[in-house]
């Protein structure tokens, strides 16, 4: 079937173009995540000290701390993690510190272990330490990194493992990012989620794909739902309005148990691709519910599952809360393994990036050179999965029907073959281009 018997189909890369601008458009949703979930966002605003650092004054070294000309008197010792000492140096004195230990009140200096000799006194006032010390050296001043207040990281930056570390240094527990939430929906009822397929009974393969394609893309996510084909429950999970994105495995096409589009049709939906010209992954879609909860009469504060999504519609609305718009986007999935792949980096990922305030991460800049032909469709873009060798050249690796995912399992990437150019390896055009260069689609 060619691509143009699917009317009111996309181009592919209008569809992808689509899903990235609605994802722009929309107010960005922001949370409060714990700093464990936090990895990967973007700062939706500045991060302030706490407190100082250091904290407090710390010892540089294992040695002593003194106060005033040498020789002291050795008055105490303290370890790191304890409690501050109970003395105050005086002019001469000294105190047995190790490295992050808090010195006392009154320290100059740290005089470290290697420049200390330590002499028993004869008398009743115990040992003294000399050395050669220099004034105000080895000790880590409060304040002296990070003032308290001070901007440590600003709005946009991508959070990475030393932004979560510096963060819960200056006693942060959390971290505003843009971060979207998804929920995921498995329709059909002859979907089983363990044991071996069989006997009209299809073993669930996308279940375990989406959460990590959207963790990929910068999203938080929920358990996955399996609700069969009920019609009323889907409808309830679609107009909800407790979570920014919907996504519904399944049910996307027009037969009689795909029950999407009449539920956003009776909802008043926004169509945005109703339809994609690619293969495989043709049957998927894009909408925006406009003040989903109340579409329907269903939803309310918090969520129907019971999960706990943060900041979910349905708390206080504002940026702290991604309580900007009340709208949902409802992205739907071919019930086919493999399509649903395809169409997930199709639709998905650059909607939801978009929303995470990250670029997409499928997008691939550039072009590589095929090894070997691979066909296209005459109507439709072509998504081939294929690995890169050492040359940088993209080799299909077969296995691409739309019910299995053991090419994507093999793969790096898809190649994307636009419709009518067949491609293969060698041939150049008369500009001494390559004719065979394919745009790439890297996978999770």
């Amino acid at each position: 079937m060619h691509g143009c018997e699917h009317e009111g189909h996309l181009p592919w890369e209008h569809a992808r173009r689509r899903a990235r601008e609605l994802g722009e458009s929309l107010p960005a949703p922001v949370r409060d995540l714990p700093l464990d979930r936090a990895m990967g966002g973007v700062l939706a605003r500045d991060v302030r000290a706490l407190a100082g650092l250091p904290a407090f004054d710390a010892s540089a070294m294992d040695g002593y701390a003194v106060a005033g000309a040498g020789p002291w008197r050795l008055v105490g010792r303290h370890l790191a993690g304890s409690s501050g000492p109970g003395v105050a140096l005086g002019p001469g004195d000294a105190v047995e510190v190790a490295t992050g230990a808090r010195v006392p009140k009154g320290t100059e200096s740290v005089l470290p272990y290697e420049r200390a000799r330590v002499e028993e006194s004869p008398g009743s006032d115990g040992s003294r330490v000399s050395g050669e010390v220099e004034h105000g050296r080895h000790v880590r001043w409060s304040g002296e990194e990070t003032a308290p207040g001070e901007t440590i990281l600003t709005c946009g930056h991508r959070v990475g493992p030393a932004s979560l570390g510096i963060a819960a240094s200056l006693g942060h527990e959390t971290l505003p990012v843009f971060a979207p939430t998804v929920a995921i929906v498995v329709t059909g009822d002859e979907i089983t989620r363990s044991g071996l397929p069989g006997d009209g009974r299809v073993r669930d393969a996308i279940g375990p794909i989406l959460p990590g394609v959207a963790d990929w893309a910068g999203a938080q996510v929920g358990a996955v739902r399996y609700l069969g084909d009920d019609r009323a429950a889907l409808a309830e999970m679609m107009t909800a309005g407790d979570t920014d994105v919907v996504v519904v495995c399944g049910s996307s096409s027009k037969g009689p148990a795909d029950h999407v589009r009449s539920i956003l049709a009776e909802a008043g939906a926004e169509t945005v691709v109703d339809g994609v010209q690619c293969r495989p992954g043709h049957p998927q879609l894009l909408a925006r519910l406009r003040n989903a909860g109340a579409a329907l009469g269903t939803g309310g504060p918090g969520s129907s599952d019971g999960r706990d999504r943060p900041g979910a519609r349905g708390g206080p609305a504002g940026p702290e809360n991604g309580g900007e718009s009340g709208d949902t986007i409802v992205v739907g999935l071919p019930g086919n393994p493999g399509a649903a792949m395809v169409a997930a980096l199709t639709l998905f990922t650059p909607l939801v990036s978009a929303l995470a305030g990250r670029p997409d991460p499928a997008r691939v800049d550039g072009r590589v050179p095929v090894s070997g032909k691979i066909a296209s469709h005459p109507g439709d873009t072509r998504l081939v999965a294929v690995r890169l060798d050492g040359r940088g050249r993209a080799v299909p690796v077969g296995h691409d029907r739309p019910g299995s995912l053991r090419g994507a399992a093999l793969a790096d990437a898809y190649a994307v073959v636009p419709p009518g150019r067949p491609t293969a390896a060698g041939r150049v055009g008369a500009g001494g281009e390559g004719t065979d260069d394919v745009e790439l689609v890297r996978l999770p």
